[in-house]
Formats: structure tokens, C-alpha cells, sequence
């Protein structure tokens, strides 16, 4: 028991202290994770031992994370991505393992060579998925491509461990230990028995995922134990993987299957938010597991192979990545990134590799430095991501052929709004509703085209580029609209304008005060804090159902905003100087702000203004 709780609180220990400084670094946590792994591992400081132990446990955060990705895909979503993930995941997998086989039928017998070129089309779901949600990335169009090929990826681990035993060149026989089944063996039936054993239990997790999950759901929801609910939840998975392993399934895949059937449900998101931080923990500590497994006394004995096997399945697979978008149409600023993003191994490899050695389908000698690639390239990927979003998204934009800036079309245009986002659409169709006619930027090549569609003018390239700023008429335009919600890009952006356009006046929205703090350093005077506007609104409706006469509920508001805004300039002032002296003023303006607003509502009101309303305006 000491044993298990000081490997846990290594583990645990080693997380919280790496990935906070990887991210303080730009690095990510995934990368994170994996440092802490090497450095705690046999072959950094040697704190943990039996790591393939571990890994095995582990394994089940990418059960879990399966299943949450499943409960977001409604079977109607999923139908309307069929063609991109048969098509591109399709094309993906068997270029891959074509070209893999390919070149290894150079050095091993052609069954080898395909278990190989099977094992290594894989990529990892767990640190593309954490990498893309991290970077803001899952709902692009790149993110969506990516998101496809992995699914597709994911449903292909069936058709894999069901045909690699056909591969093997070493019968395996039962006495080498390999058939230690603590629930059900089926592998001794005969084939189209284990066939309908399979499709049983596919059908009865659709069955209870369907019908059975409900009523039991509500029954102990209506407890009011929450953590009964959370029991349930893990209960859940957890079954569902073992009836996986039992009949030699991928758990991960079952765990997917169910999350699918239950993505209509009602107690779909607290079975999301139940699960998310066992998910991210088991997650964590699996990427930490795969730092330490990186077997360095091999890598060091054989240094040259395993490093032409790590940048030759990087390279592969990128050649193959790149093929499929040109193939399929991704954008051409997205197929750098969606090659980049699924150019390494998959932590199925493990699995696989594990079960081509039990099925004498490869040999420890051939799987051994495959591991360690497969390992290296997982390490690799953050890397790989780091140089895409510093260097590459630059040198797309630039190269012959990519999509650069976009050529304004402009007429004397007075406004420039820069992002046309959530907050820079519903501005830009106001603008446009008042007969003011603004040149449209934005950096996000997806979004130009769907807005395109909708009938808006819009206008693709960095904000951030001065000859975008030319080409959009900043010269002669009057006012530069900023609703870029990245505080360092929209402060580059004003430092810009201001040296080379100083006529231009210059409004910014900012995220919270802290932002705006910020862009009023820069002298931009005109800052509205994003979510103020709605705050008043919703506060005005909220004060109307607690009673307020419509009239006085507006009034509140607009006080509120005429006073809060009137304060912001002196807060400015006071916060670069002395926190205490700030939060001493905060404080203040807020008794003072309450006791203005009390004195208001108890004076007297002009019977004009008490009659109005907006129900009936003209009472």
C-alpha cells in the first residue's frame, strides 16, 4: 500500500510541478506530461518503476476520452460525416499502411511488413485531441479533417485485431501463459461463434445504451447523490471496456460506441462533467507513463535506426497527409497543420505491438525499436505543433500558391473592422443595417468562406500585416474596430496603426478590465469590455421579474453603466501604482456606486417617466 501512494504522489507530484512550467514556456501540457515522464522515469531520476503496469491502468483515460468524444456525436452528426471520415480517414490509413509495408518489405517478410504498416497508420487521439482543444482548434475546418481521420482511425483498431492473427509466422502455444482469462476465453470457438459472441455484444451496448440507461439514469438521479451518479457513470465505462476485453475488442471503441448511443440523452452533460476530471487525470498520468517508457539504453545502442524510423514515419505519414488534403480540398493554409498534426504514432501502437507479439505475429527484435519510435514521435508531436503555429502559418501565407491576403475591394469606406467573430459579427451586421458599410478582415481562412456564404464581404489575412492595413484603405479610413479577443494580437494591431496611421480612431473591445487595463497603455481611449453590455442587459431583465416597473429597471442600468464607466479612467490610474491603493479605490467607488443607486430609487420620479414602459409605451 506505501508502495502504490508514493508512486501515485510521484506521479501526481511530478504533473503539477511540469505542466505549469511547460505551458509558462509555450510548450503545452501534453509535452508537459511527457517531460515529467522521462525525467521521473528508469531512465531519468528512476522514482517509478514498472511502467508497462502503469500504462495498462492509464490506457483507460483513453477509454474515457472516447467515450466523451462519442456523447458529443449524435448518430445524425455522424452520418453527415461520412464522406470525410470514410473518405479522407479511408485514404489516410491504407496510403499509409501501403507505403509503410512498402518500404519494409526491404527487411521482413511481407506478413511482418503488413501487421507494421497496419500498426504505424495509427496517430495518437489522446495528444492531438488535448493539443487541438487546447489551441482553440477543434472547430475549424482543419480541426474537423483532423477529428475525422482520427475517428476513422479509432474504428479501424476492430478490423486490425481481428486480422493480424491471420499474419503470424510463430504459432503461439498455450502453455507460454498467454491465455490467463480471469472472466471468459472465447478465443477457443469456433469462428462464426465468436463473430456472433462479437456482434452480441455491440448489439447489447447499443440495446442498453438505447433503453436501459434511461430509467436507471432518472432512478438515481432522483436520489440526489451526486455521487452515486458519478458510481453510475464510471460504472458505465468501466463495464463497457470489460465486455470489450472479454469478447477482444478495443475497450476504447465500445467506450466510443456507447458514448454515440448516448449522445441523445438528457444526462448527457452531466455525464460529461462527471467523467471530465477522471479523464484528465488518467490521461495525464498515461502521457507520463509513455515519457518514461522511452527505453534511452536502446534508443542510445541503436541511435541511427530508431532516429531514421522516428523522422522516416514523420515524414511518411505527412507525404500521405498532404496527398489526402490536396485530394480532398482542405485549405490550403489547414494542410500544413493537418499533417503535421497526425504525422506521429498512436498509443494503440502499444497494444497492437503487444498483441503481434502474443499472436506470433512479430518478434520482440522488430517490435522493440518500432516501440521506441512510435514513442519518440509521440514526444515529437507538441514539438511538431509548436513550429507549425510559429513558423509555418507565416511561410503558408507567404509561399506561391497558399492563400495569402485577399485583394479589398474598397470605395471610400470609412470603417475597418478587424475580426468577425461572434462580437464582430452581430456589430458588423449592425453597422451594415445603419447604411455604414465596413472593410471586413479576419485571419481565420474557414470562417471567410462560410461568412462569404451568408452574403458578408469579407476579406482573409493577418490584421497584423501592414500591407493589409494599405490594402484595406487604413490611409484614408476614419475608424479602426478592433474585436480581436487575443489581447497580444489586438495590441500589436494598435501598435501598428498608431505609427503608421495616427488619423485613425481607434475602438477596441477587451475581454475583461484586465484587457482593457492594457489597451488603454497603448492610448486607446474607446475600450468596451466584452460581456459588460450584456451583464446590463441581463441585470435589467433580471431586476424586471423580481418586481422592478420597466422604467426603473432601465434606469438602474444606465446609471450603473454612467458610473462604472466614469471610474474606469481613475481605476487606470491607480493600478500600475499601489494594489493596495487600488483595491482600497475599488472598493470605495463600489459603496459609493450602492449608495448613489439607493438615493436615486427613493427620490421622487416624474409621473411621465413612472407611466413608461416597454410593454406599453404609449401608457
Amino acid at each position: 500500500m506505501e508502495s502504490f501512494l508514493l508512486q501515485l504522489f510521484i506521479f501526481l507530484a511530478s504533473a503539477a510541478i511540469a505542466v505549469p512550467v511547460a505551458k509558462k514556456l509555450g510548450l503545452g501540457s501534453v509535452l508537459g506530461y511527457l517531460i515529467a515522464g522521462i525525467i521521473i522515469g528508469p531512465y531519468g531520476m528512476s522514482l517509478i518503476e514498472h511502467v508497462e503496469d502503469v500504462m495498462h491502468f492509464t490506457e483507460f483515460g483513453v477509454v474515457m476520452m472516447l467515450f466523451l468524444v462519442g456523447l458529443e456525436l449524435k448518430p445524425s452528426l455522424l452520418w453527415q460525416m461520412r464522406i470525410p471520415i470514410l473518405g479522407m480517414g479511408g485514404m489516410q490509413v491504407l496510403l499509409t499502411s501501403g507505403l509503410v509495408a512498402g518500404i519494409s518489405l526491404t527487411f521482413l517478410p511481407w506478413q511482418e511488413a503488413i501487421a507494421v504498416g497496419l500498426i504505424l497508420s495509427l496517430s495518437s487521439t489522446a495528444i492531438v485531441l488535448q493539443t487541438l482543444r487546447e489551441k482553440g482548434l477543434m472547430e475549424t475546418s482543419g480541426g474537423r479533417s483532423i477529428f475525422s481521420v482520427l475517428l476513422f482511425q479509432d474504428l479501424a483498431v476492430i478490423p486490425m485485431f481481428a486480422l493480424l492473427p491471420f499474419l503470424a509466422t510463430t504459432v503461439i502455444h498455450s502453455d507460454d501463459g498467454h491465455h490467463e482469462s480471469g472472466l471468459v476465453d472465447i478465443s477457443g470457438l469456433a469462428g462464426y461463434q465468436q463473430a456472433g459472441i462479437i456482434l452480441g455484444a455491440i448489439l447489447g451496448i447499443f440495446l442498453i445504451g438505447k433503453f436501459a440507461s434511461r430509467p436507471i439514469f432518472r432512478a438515481i438521479a432522483k436520489t440526489r447523490v451526486r455521487e452515486v451518479f458519478v458510481a453510475a457513470a464510471l460504472a458505465l465505462v468501466v463495464g463497457i471496456s470489460l465486455l470489450m476485453t472479454v469478447v477482444g475488442l478495443s475497450p476504447a471503441l465500445g467506450a466510443f460506441l456507447a458514448g454515440v448511443v448516448l449522445a441523445d440523452s438528457e444526462y448527457r452533460h452531466e455525464l460529461e462533467s462527471d467523467l471530465e476530471p477522471f479523464k484528465g487525470l488518467l490521461l495525464g498520468i498515461f502521457f507520463i507513463s509513455i515519457g518514461a517508457s522511452l527505453n534511452f539504453t536502446l534508443i542510445g545502442d541503436n541511435v541511427l535506426l530508431i532516429l531514421g524510423l522516428t523522422a522516416g514515419l514523420i515524414v511518411v505519414k505527412w507525404v500521405v497527409l498532404r496527398a489526402t488534403g490536396v485530394f480532398f480540398k482542405v485549405a490550403r493554409g489547414e494542410r500544413n497543420l493537418f499533417g503535421i498534426a497526425l504525422a506521429q504514432g498512436g498509443e494503440f501502437a502499444f497494444v497492437l505491438f503487444q498483441f503481434s507479439k502474443t499472436n506470433g505475429v512479430l518478434p520482440s527484435s522488430t517490435i522493440d525499436p518500432l516501440l521506441s519510435a512510435v514513442a519518440l514521435s509521440m514526444f515529437l508531436a507538441p514539438l511538431l505543433f509548436i513550429v507549425h503555429d510559429r513558423w509555418l502559418v507565416k511561410a503558408t501565407e507567404d509561399a506561391s500558391g497558399e492563400r495569402g491576403v485577399d485583394e479589398v475591394k474598397r470605395s471610400g469606406h470609412k470603417v475597418i473592422l478587424a475580426g468577425f467573430g461572434r462580437l464582430g459579427t452581430d456589430l458588423g451586421r449592425l453597422l451594415i443595417s445603419a447604411g455604414v458599410k465596413p472593410v471586413i478582415l479576419d485571419h481565420d481562412a474557414s470562417n471567410v468562406e462560410v461568412l462569404r456564404k451568408f452574403g458578408f464581404e469579407v476579406y482573409y489575412g493577418d490584421v497584423t500585416r501592414l500591407d493589409l492595413l494599405e490594402s484595406a484603405g487604413a490611409a484614408e479610413a476614419e475608424l479602426l474596430v478592433i474585436t480581436i479577443g487575443d489581447v497580444a494580437k489586438a495590441s500589436e494591431l494598435v501598435e501598428l496603426a498608431k505609427k503608421h496611421y495616427p488619423q485613425l480612431t481607434i475602438l477596441c473591445n477587451a475581454a475583461d478590465r484586465g484587457a482593457a487595463y492594457d489597451l488603454m497603455d497603448l492610448g486607446v481611449q474607446l475600450v468596451r469590455r466584452e460581456t459588460f453590455g450584456s451583464a446590463l442587459a441581463l441585470g435589467q431583465d433580471v431586476l424586471t421579474q423580481l418586481g422592478f416597473h420597466p422604467y426603473e429597471a432601465h434606469r438602474v442600468a444606465r446609471l450603473f453603466q454612467k458610473n462604472d464607466e466614469a471610474m474606469l479612467p481613475e481605476l487606470y490610474q491607480m493600478h500600475r501604482q499601489d494594489e493596495e491603493g487600488y483595491i482600497s479605490m475599488y472598493q470605495q467607488h463600489n459603496a459609493d456606486l450602492e449608495e448613489l443607486m439607493k438615493l436615486d430609487q427613493e427620490s421622487d420620479k416624474d409621473e411621465l417617466e413612472r407611466a413608461w414602459t416597454t410593454a406599453n409605451p404609449e401608457k
